[in-house]
């Protein structure tokens, strides 16, 4: 198996995003990270937004220049576009691409609407990819804090013989450089981060912690203990895997967690478990997940709404805003997903 290469400061030229006019698209998580991290970089910047978004007076407060889409993308150099991926394609159609000109380049942090299509770019622009391996706030911090958030960068289309180079200014520019970012494709990163989400980091662990604790509850333990147990001291185990991985986290708990780990981890995860995986990345693969997750939002989202709420409501989060309201050293926060679909 080949290694895959890593680019550090080292490697890139900042220069040359100094050299061109940056339009962030939207203004979310992700987007006043890449907006404020580049203005703070010394690249000119302005955020591109919907007339009358709630985001403008957010972005104008941090002290950057607001723009309507359209007068961005024919300001601008590069266009990084973070708003929602179900969401991209019609911004992309009604506000990008009558504006595009030869030459320009398109961002994004996440492969999927090239990866299937539902955005078509023009021949005549290069379009390229910085996905920072963490969420926005993570990254606003990091940089700030004199670090950065890992990063992947991928070239779908080349017009200009220059977009890798420029990228990669981009991404020192982000901070990523700082901590590694990685070469990929459009569709390695789409195919592998929608996996990761469903099996580990979101569903996996989700469906993990929730069905552990009513297995708990409903065998009669009290449900403040089966919280600690199945959510609460999950940072503690996930904070030594980052640090060191596997290895450093079985050397570092009991032996008796340790014995538990090798003997018990694979009655969890099976042979069942692993072939579900594998159709997942099948259904992610052949763009079964995509077509159903557009559909759903071009019909509403009925179903997605309805799943939060279900969820909202589950005793877990009860039990764990109780406990966490008497940690305050926690920082704890009160929060559910947005009403609605969440937008830019």
């Amino acid at each position: 198996m080949a290694q895959a290469k890593v680019y550090y400061d080292r490697d890139v030229n900042p220069e040359l995003m100094h050299k061109k006019r940056l339009a962030v698209i939207g203004f979310g998580s992700q987007g006043h990270a890449h907006a404020l991290n580049h203005q703070d970089s010394g690249v000119e910047v302005r955020v591109g937004l919907r007339p009358g978004s709630k985001s403008a007076k957010r972005a104008e407060e941090k002290g950057l220049k607001v723009l309507p889409i359209d007068e961005a993308v024919k300001w601008a150099d590069v266009m990084m576009v973070l708003v929602p991926d179900t969401r991209a394609p019609a911004v992309y159609d009604e506000f990008i691409a009558p504006n595009l000109r030869d030459g320009q380049m398109i961002m994004f942090a996440h492969g999927f609407n090239i990866r299937y299509g539902t955005i078509k770019p023009p021949k005549t622009v290069d379009i390229a990819m910085v996905a920072p391996k963490g969420p926005g706030h993570r990254v606003r911090e990091t940089y700030e804090e004199g670090g950065g958030v890992p990063a992947l960068i991928a070239i779908e289309q080349d017009a200009t013989g220059q977009a890798k180079e420029l990228s990669l200014s981009y991404a020192a520019a982000l901070g990523a450089t700082r901590a590694g970012v990685l070469e990929t494709t459009f569709a390695e990163e789409t195919e592998t981060d929608l996996f990761g989400e469903q099996v580990v980091l979101c569903g996996g662990v989700s469906s993990l912690v929730t069905t552990a604790f009513e297995t708990l509850v409903e065998a009669g333990y009290q449900p403040e203990i089966a919280y600690f147990e199945c959510m609460h001291e999950l940072k503690l185990i996930v904070d030594l895997m980052y640090r060191g991985g596997l290895n450093y986290m079985r050397y570092s708990v009991s032996n008796t967690a340790e014995y538990g780990d090798y003997v018990s981890g694979p009655r969890v995860i099976n042979d069942q478990t692993r072939a579900e995986m594998k159709k997942i990345l099948a259904e992610i693969q052949d763009g079964t997940f995509a077509d159903g997750w557009v559909k759903e939002n071009e019909t509403g989202g009925k179903k997605f709404l309805e799943l939060r709420a279900k969820n909202e409501k589950h005793i877990i989060e009860d039990v764990g805003a109780r406990l966490r309201e008497l940690m305050p050293f926690l920082n704890p926060i009160i929060a559910t997903p947005s009403e609605g679909i969440k937008g830019e």
